[in-house]
């Protein structure tokens, strides 16, 4: 059975509105449970029902997107809907799931909803299962090159920031998808271990550390200043 994910659209102009709802009713694991004309009205409407994502429009009148986004807690997602370039680095600095700009094209749409469903459906609890039987809940998917490829967290040596996208470096290939380090940091189970603010390693891939760095293989990665006391502690229960 088809998991579903509450949403709602929240957006002043009625077209907008309408285009999203005909997309979210294309889209078996979403069911609409209503639609917002501002973002006052979506505030008090998360408060009273479990929501998992928000489909948000940034410029609206008295209270915009961005300002509900800041006073959301982690829960729900948010996707930004907008015709504004502008807005875009404020927006991944709050974590979204991504930012559509208008007209959005079903294509695009699609793209969105596959980075949340691969955020929400691979939960902490449900990682780092044994190795003698690679099921679905030992993996996940990643957007890379247009498509969503199935990857194995036992495969992954460690994942890179480069600003909006994080590298994903593996034995026999690498991956850049469109996300970012924190992201991920929420997404990858115990087994994982962020160790500066540009790196996450899989702890059983470490052949070696010191204070300053954490070698994997002959890549030796750096140790942040804030991250030190942390990853010491961790890496001293190994």
């Amino acid at each position: 059975m088809t998991k579903m994910y509450n949403c709602i659209i929240v957006d002043d102009e009625p077209l907008a509105v309408k285009v999203i709802k005909g997309y979210v009713d294309r889209t078996p694991q979403l069911a609409l449970t209503g639609t917002c004309h501002s973002a006052m009205e979506a505030f008090h409407l998360v408060q009273n029902e479990v929501i998992d994502l928000i489909f948000l429009d940034i410029e609206m009148p008295e209270l915009s997107g961005l300002d509900l986004a800041k006073s959301l807690p982690s829960s729900p997602k948010v996707i930004f809907t907008t015709a504004h370039r502008d807005y875009a680095i404020e927006s991944y600095e709050l974590d979204v799931v991504d930012y559509l700009l208008k007209p959005i094209s079903f294509q695009r749409y699609f793209k969105s909803i596959s980075k949340f469903l691969n955020h929400v459906d691979v939960k902490p609890e449900n990682l780092g299962q044994s190795d003698e039987s690679r099921t679905s809940q030992d993996s996940i998917y990643i957007y890379a090159d247009k498509k969503n490829h199935k990857v194995y967290l036992n495969d992954i040596l460690y994942l890179e920031s480069l600003k909006d996208y994080v590298r994903i470096f593996m034995d026999n290939r690498n991956l850049v998808t469109k996300s970012t380090i924190s992201n991920y940091v929420k997404l990858l189970p115990d087994n994982f271990l962020r160790i500066h603010r540009s790196f996450i390693v899989n702890k059983s891939k470490i052949t070696a550390y010191t204070t300053q760095d954490v070698e994997i293989g002959n890549k030796e990665l750096p140790i942040g200043v804030s991250f030190k006391k942390e990853v010491g502690e961790d890496l001293g229960k190994s």
